[in-house]
């Protein structure tokens, strides 16, 4: 609920709509391999579509009306919060219920669906509803994180003892010192080098 600050970002409905549907439909053609594998009788490869196709439907149907109607609602509200979920996770319930139909089970699908995506939305995926917090500029939050890491910087030298030099880091005098090494260790004066160049 505290992301209500944030600036909402219209969502492509239909491109994330696809590709959800893509990726349940694969879920459920996993899922259908192996009940297939697992039965007693043999169906042979095709069995995944005759026997076990209604399960890729069912999983590609689900994922495809819970991502639309997450986007539509989202975009439809100017919003993207809990709200938005829940009609997504009773919709999405509504779908599996449906395949047994039942109304009762679709209502109660829809239901539960509904409260477990949620919930899971309303705390962050589990970590926390503080984590939910958007660095915006207002509260004053951007300047409090460079101060923290202004105070928690280490020193060149310290980074250097413990990394050595290259990479992007280099101390005070390294080329000085490179030269000197280039010298000592191959016969090659660098700064003449780059003066007859």
């Amino acid at each position: 609920m505290a992301a209500q600050h944030a600036t909402f970002h219209p969502r492509d409905a239909l491109s994330n709509t696809v590709s959800t549907a893509l990726q349940t439909t694969a879920v459920g053609a996993i899922i259908a391999g192996v009940q297939n594998t697992l039965r007693k009788q043999n169906v042979g490869a095709m069995g995944i579509l005759t026997r076990s196709g209604g399960i890729i439907a069912i999983y590609g149907g689900v994922g495809a009306a819970y991502q639309f109607t997450l986007d539509a609602t989202s975009n439809l509200r100017q919003k993207d919060d809990c709200y938005s979920e829940a009609i997504a996770g009773f919709v999405a319930g509504c779908g599996v219920g449906i395949a047994r139909r039942s109304l009762p089970f679709m209502l109660g699908a829809g239901a539960a669906f509904s409260t477990v995506m949620t919930a899971y939305r309303y705390t962050n995926g589990l970590r926390g509803i503080g984590d939910i917090r958007t660095v915006t500029d207002d509260d004053g939050e951007v300047e409090r994180r460079e101060e923290l890491k202004k105070m928690r910087r280490r020193p060149l030298s310290e980074t250097i003892q413990e990394l050595g030099e290259g990479r992007g880091i280099y101390a005070p005098g390294y080329e000085e010192r490179r030269r000197q090494r280039l010298l000592e260790k191959y016969g090659i004066d660098v700064k003449a080098a780059q003066e007859s160049a």
